[in-house]
């Protein structure tokens, strides 16, 4: 059974979690958002809820929660109706820079860092975020042009085994 969706506008977002709840979407699995900031339509984040229906053993029913939310808008904290929610929203909050009104975990604390290092600035899974890696190295096997595009002059690619993987010689022969 594939997943419903249900796409609300943002200032319905939590009255759309505690129906999906009453209606026995119980079980709280996982919320993040979708970059949408270059969606000339309608620019701003889906952020994503995922719940599960959990009563009939076999069978897990689930539901998306979509809002569309403009950068820079706050939208609801599902923490009172989820607490498993806190994990999830400090995390979107700190990857996207979402401000969930009405956070609370508990530990009075706010929406605070959860995996970046302390002093990291920017938010990493933005569209607009310059990742350091692409700005201090050339991107792995990018030429330019006029650059060696001639294979009698290029060396052959050593093939390189995954870490883990064991050579085509090991096992059974």
């Amino acid at each position: 059974m594939a997943d419903q969706t249900r796409v609300v506008q943002a200032g319905q977002w939590r009255d759309a979690l505690a129906a999906a709840r009453d209606e026995g979407f119980t079980f709280f699995d996982w919320l993040s958002a979708v970059d949408r900031t270059y969606d000339e339509a309608a620019p701003g984040f889906d952020v994503t809820a995922h719940l599960l229906d959990v009563r009939t053993p076999g069978a897990l029913p689930g539901i998306l929660v979509v809002a569309r939310v403009a950068d820079g808008e706050p939208i609801d904290s599902a923490t009172d109706l989820f607490a498993g929610a806190a994990w999830h929203e400090r995390e979107t909050h700190e990857m996207f820079g979402i401000e969930f009104t009405g956070f609370d975990d508990g530990s009075g604390e706010g929406l605070r860092p959860l995996l970046l290092p302390d002093g990291f600035e920017g938010m990493p899974l933005r569209k607009s975020f310059q990742l350091a890696a692409r700005a201090s190295k050339p991107w792995p096997g990018g030429k330019e042009p006029g650059e060696g595009h001639d294979s009698a002059k290029s060396p052959s690619r050593r093939r390189v085994q995954a870490p883990g993987v064991p050579p085509p010689e090991w096992g059974p022969r």
